[in-house]
């Protein structure tokens, strides 16, 4: 007999109600036989689930991301299944996303502050726990100070989509999400491949295609070639002195262009340096310059810049 799947749950590592273990033990009382841990912009409830999973045998944990994109009229959730969910890209990537959600999290309670309601970041941030901050955190915070009687009514009246306090986040193009999951610069061992579902633009009618890293790759070959030959102009008219230190040093990658899988590895093998990406890469220059203008004046003495 077939067993019992539930493909899409939350966790309190996003803006589910119970913790990774938790929702593991609920679905192994239920009978279910597969689960997929599927939590919005975050990872960090597929370890603890997997562990957890270990005291249940007939019980499989999938591990899953969602991701909010944007598209002309609205926006699409796209659902990972059976991601590689420890690459340092894809969580680097995450914590921007989550980065974000908090940005927007604090225009929110501003705007609702400007309304006469008036909850304190500090909680919201304690109702969200190690999850990542939501609406329904949000709006957990207005129930408790009595502004709504219900999750239901904070929606309706103030953080809906059109509500006059909701703030858009930041999201990505479904092509971006796409690029995200299986895209490389390099050849993967092995090749990755992920089912889109949408419309065929022919026939009009819902379709499935199934598409793999190495049509990916093909698809961002001629931006790739054209970062690989500016890099290698700007070897060849970098001064003997500074190419030394290049050489011993080696290329950093930084920004988000930086977590296309492989990169790394072809710039490596185009310019025969060594490359590797930033610790932090999406927000390491932001943090770099800022700590450069806390020390300006040490490094101006020390020769290294003139200011203007």
């Amino acid at each position: 007999m077939a067993g019992r799947v539930d493909l899409h749950l939350h966790t309190t590592a996003s803006d589910g109600k119970y913790r990774p273990a938790e929702v593991v033990r609920r679905a192994a009382g239920l009978g279910l036989s597969v689960i997929a841990i599927a939590d919005h912009d975050s990872v960090d409830g597929i370890a603890p689930a997997l562990a957890a999973a270990k005291s249940f045998p007939g019980l499989t944990v999938i591990p899953c991301l969602e991701v909010s994109t944007d598209v002309p009229r609205g926006e699409v959730h796209i659902l990972g299944y059976f991601i590689d969910y420890t690459s340092a890209e894809l969580n680097a990537a995450l914590a921007h996303f989550r980065d974000s959600r908090e940005g927007r999290a604090k225009g929110m309670i501003d705007k609702l502050s400007g309304m006469g309601i008036n909850i304190e970041w500090r909680r919201v941030k304690e109702i969200a726990g190690e999850g990542s901050v939501g609406r329904p955190h949000i709006a957990q915070a207005m129930l408790e100070k009595g502004y709504i009687t219900s999750f239901k009514e904070a929606f309706d009246k103030y953080i809906a989509r059109e509500g006059p306090a909701y703030v858009e986040r930041e999201k990505m193009m479904p092509a971006e999400a796409v690029k995200l999951r299986i895209g490389s610069a390099f050849p993967l061992e092995p090749e990755l491949t992920m089912p889109i579902k949408g419309r065929d633009m022919v026939a009009g009618l819902p379709r499935t295609v199934e598409v793999s890293s190495e049509e990916i790759r093909e698809a961002l070959a001629e931006p790739v070639r054209l970062i690989a030959e500016k890099i290698c102009s700007v070897l060849e008219e970098t001064p003997p002195e500074l190419s030394s230190d290049i050489i011993e040093r080696g290329i950093v990658l930084t920004g988000g262009g930086a977590l296309l899988r492989g990169l790394d590895e072809l710039l490596s093998k185009v310019t025969q340096i060594p490359v590797r990406v930033a610790d932090n890469a999406l927000h390491c220059v932001a943090v770099g310059t800022g700590r450069a203008l806390e020390h300006l004046d040490e490094i101006e003495q020390s020769g290294a810049v003139t200011r203007m």
